[in-house]
């Protein structure tokens, strides 16, 4: 269907402005359901050819939107394990995404637009008023249980076998990746981490004095098995902390049988994966994307995400279905923070008890789709000829790699005089690599602020020069 959309818009069936049929005109004619319609709406909104207006319907765009090529190299980090030293730039990032004017480009955060905050306002409302004082008890780590039941439930949906018992609510994903790392490493072990990482991952394992192994990954497909192996036979890594569903910062995402493989790669080796998951709903497809979790039977995956990047990022609400490591985490979050904030988890609960949730989530994955076609296409136009980006297809992640001549440390700086903050490259390495790269978040408008930062540091990257 969308292909056939298409068709009619490259010949001029449907020209710039003009209103699709309806959803239920489609589906009726077509005798498809609704929900195929919309997934082939969303495939041509994540083009640039078509956009959703509130309330009207789709409506074809102007000119197709452009994309730069593709990068198709698998890294080639080095092999020694090394201790991170993560310095001040994360801090300082971090310190201008909390600016206003900022076009949020830097951000780890999803723009807060994207969310139904007068809905969440109200349960919260509701819950607080409905509260009872032996709750403040009651819902002590592991967590309050009507949220711990709709996560179960959320498993089971997706054919995961994941008991209540083995969830743990906490503070943020954060929270539950590092009390899982710190449930599973002692100082000075060894963990494997993706190339380029999280930067995240490398701040718990500098704080933990832990050492990163750093795993070749490829941009679109994740973690190289093949070069895996090799490293848990010479470091004998304590656990692995892996993004396999729209890493951050490449947006790749793993194969489903190279997730099967990955699993039984680390039974073999006895070897737990902390498996970070907090975009898997962000999906641009028509199915949620397994997690590893999917083919572990042996408890080895300890499944981490959060509300904070589909439904309620100033909740700070996040899980761990932490399988046979369960018990010991729990202990470990009693003595770290005896409980996650109970007032969020209630107002979660009593959000998720009535229906909006999926329809929320349809409406996230399309905006997100097509700022991703937007953003490429300003990076397209405005970044130097051979600039080639990433295609997740979910997150809110374009990872950039520009020329070798250019140097995105130097466009950070000139950036942040310009009141324009962008993570470049380096932060997402133990050795400082990538300094050609950056990592940029669509999940804003690209209108207004963000086009005029876009402009500004393609100007800025046209007076950069090759060295010498």
């Amino acid at each position: 269907m969308a292909a056939d959309l298409e068709d009619m818009i490259r010949r001029g069936l449907l020209g710039p402005g003009d209103r699709l049929p309806s959803v239920r005109f489609l589906s009726r004619s077509r005798g498809i359901s609704l929900s195929t319609v919309f997934q082939a709406c969303y495939l041509l909104e994540a083009r640039g050819l078509i956009r959703s207006r509130e309330r009207s319907g789709w409506f074809v765009t102007g000119a197709p939107l452009s994309r730069p090529p593709q990068p198709d190299a698998i890294s080639c980090p080095p092999t020694e394990a090394r201790t991170p030293d993560t310095g001040e730039m994360i801090f300082s990032i971090l310190q201008g995404v909390r600016k206003r004017d900022s076009a949020g480009l830097a951000s780890p955060f999803p723009s807060p637009s994207l969310f139904p905050l007068g809905r969440l306002s109200q349960a919260f409302s509701r819950a607080g008023r409905s509260m009872h004082p032996d709750q403040v008890h009651d819902d002590l780590t592991p967590g309050n249980a009507r949220l711990v039941r709709h996560i179960a439930r959320c498993y089971q949906v997706q054919g995961i076998a994941v008991g209540e018992q083995e969830i743990i609510i906490t503070n943020g994903a954060l929270e539950a990746l590092h009390l899982c790392l710190g449930s599973l490493t002692r100082p000075g072990d060894a963990v494997v981490v993706e190339s380029p990482t999280f930067y995240g991952s490398l701040q718990a394992l500098e704080t933990l004095g832990l050492r990163a192994v750093q795993v070749p990954t490829h941009p679109a497909e994740g973690i190289d098995l093949t070069a895996l192996e090799p490293a848990l036979r010479r470091h004998a890594p304590r656990a692995c902390w892996l993004m396999p569903n729209f890493q951050n910062p490449l947006g790749s995402l793993m194969p489903r049988e190279r997730k099967r493989e990955l699993v039984e790669l680390l039974a073999r080796y006895d070897i737990p994966l902390i498996e970070d998951d907090v975009y898997g709903e962000l999906f641009f497809d028509q199915e949620r994307p397994p997690p590893a979790r999917f083919f572990d039977t042996s408890g080895r995956v300890l499944h981490c995400s959060s509300f904070s990047k589909c439904l309620a990022p100033g909740f700070r609400i996040g899980w761990v279905a932490a399988g046979r490591h369960a018990h010991d985490i729990a202990k470990r979050k009693l003595a770290l923070s005896v409980s996650t904030s109970l007032p969020p988890q209630l107002a979660l609960a009593e959000y998720l008890d009535h229906a909006g949730f999926q329809r929320h989530l349809h409406r996230l994955r399309a905006r997100l789709a097509s700022q991703q076609a937007d953003m490429a296409d300003a990076v397209h136009r405005h970044f130097p000829a051979g600039t080639v980006a990433t295609r997740p297809r979910g997150g809110y992640f374009l990872w950039v790699q520009l020329p070798p001549m250019f140097d995105a440390l130097r466009l950070y700086q000139e950036a942040t005089a310009q009141g324009i903050c962008i993570a470049p490259g380096p932060l997402f390495s133990v050795d400082q690599e990538f300094r050609n790269c950056l990592r940029l978040n669509y999940s804003c408008e690209v209108e207004g602020r963000v086009q005029h930062a876009l402009v500004t540091l393609g100007r800025l990257l046209s007076h950069q020069r090759a060295p010498g």
